[in-house]
């Protein structure tokens, strides 16, 4: 990871990310404990790891990465979406939201807000997407 993105993520977790990243690790293992969640478990965990170091890396649509569909990318990532949406995702992304508006404030924030805002789409959709490197 370049020294920008390593600086830039040691603000992220001080400006509000570390709090974010908590949100995701406590929505993934609620739906973990309850076993019918487990598929929603698994991608929230890997966005709470994105959310915790957003800077160096971006999330893509894993059948434009891949070039083919899959279970995830096609119908039932759809309904999956859709159930997580209902569940978990608005208040994720209504976490992400409060924070930006609250970092956009301030000039030296307005960068860590716009993470914040493409962070509260990823909460509304998440099933179907890949964290890769930027």
């Amino acid at each position: 990871m370049p020294p920008v993105s390593i600086f830039l993520n040691i603000l992220w977790i001080v400006f509000g990310g570390l709090w974010m990243a908590a949100a995701w690790v406590v929505a993934a293992i609620i739906m973990a404990i309850t076993i019918i969640g487990l598929p929603w478990a698994r991608a929230a965990f890997t966005i709470a790891a994105y959310t915790l170091l957003p800077f160096g890396q971006q999330a893509v649509r894993r059948d434009s990465l891949t070039g083919r569909s899959d279970i995830g990318t096609g119908p039932l990532g759809l309904i999956g979406n859709l159930i997580w949406l209902l569940l978990a995702g608005w208040w994720l992304a209504l976490g992400h939201i409060c924070t930006a508006i609250v970092l956009a404030v301030t000039i030296i924030g307005i960068p860590f807000a716009w993470a914040h805002v493409k962070l509260a789409g990823i909460a509304l959709w998440p099933i179907g997407k890949v964290i890769v490197p930027a």
